[in-house]
């Protein structure tokens, strides 16, 4: 009998694991959208603290490269928030919770560095949750944009890639 309830608890547990390994990607539009800005805005400013600090002619180059895409990627989302008529998180929730995705500042070599490295990650978890979506999502205008945005977040992983070799 306890070899059976055991198992049964064991089974359970291993259930519920999955269930929250799942639901880890499963988000509502309205969840992906607050998240993805969020990350967005968090990438948009460590960039501009990246191009202010960092002497690198490749890492300021690199900025504006991620500034620039990751506004229009935020504008674009902000559009179909709106055409969807979704309710999203307050633009202050929205920035405190960039805030904490931030990394930390360095001086210096060490700044460049790890920007360099923080990039790749980001990066590739901002790829992984387009692809996520992409292959999930049942609404067009999110299929779309994750679809969209994909090409230009693997191009920043390959540059952010190269920078953090060269440290």
């Amino acid at each position: 009998m306890k070899r059976m309830a055991t198992r049964l608890r064991n089974s359970g547990f291993i259930l519920l694991l999955g269930l929250c390994a799942s639901s880890a990607f499963a988000q509502t539009p309205a969840e992906f959208i607050d998240d993805a800005s969020a990350k967005g805005i968090a990438d948009i400013e460590a960039s501009r603290l990246a191009h202010q600090k960092s002497e690198s002619k490749e890492i300021k180059d690199y900025t504006i490269v991620v500034i620039n895409d990751r506004t229009t990627a935020n504008q674009h989302l902000a559009k179909i928030a709106k055409q969807l008529d979704l309710p999203v998180a307050p633009r202050e929730e929205v920035v405190e919770k960039a805030k904490a995705l931030m990394p930390e500042v360095l001086e210096g070599a060490n700044f460049d560095q790890a920007y360099a490295a923080n990039q790749v990650k980001t990066t590739q978890e901002a790829i992984d949750q387009l692809q996520q979506e992409a292959q999930t999502t049942d609404v067009p205008q999110i299929k779309a944009f994750a679809e969209e945005t994909l090409p230009k977040l693997q191009s920043h992983l390959q540059m952010a890639k190269a920078l953090q070799a060269s440290r």
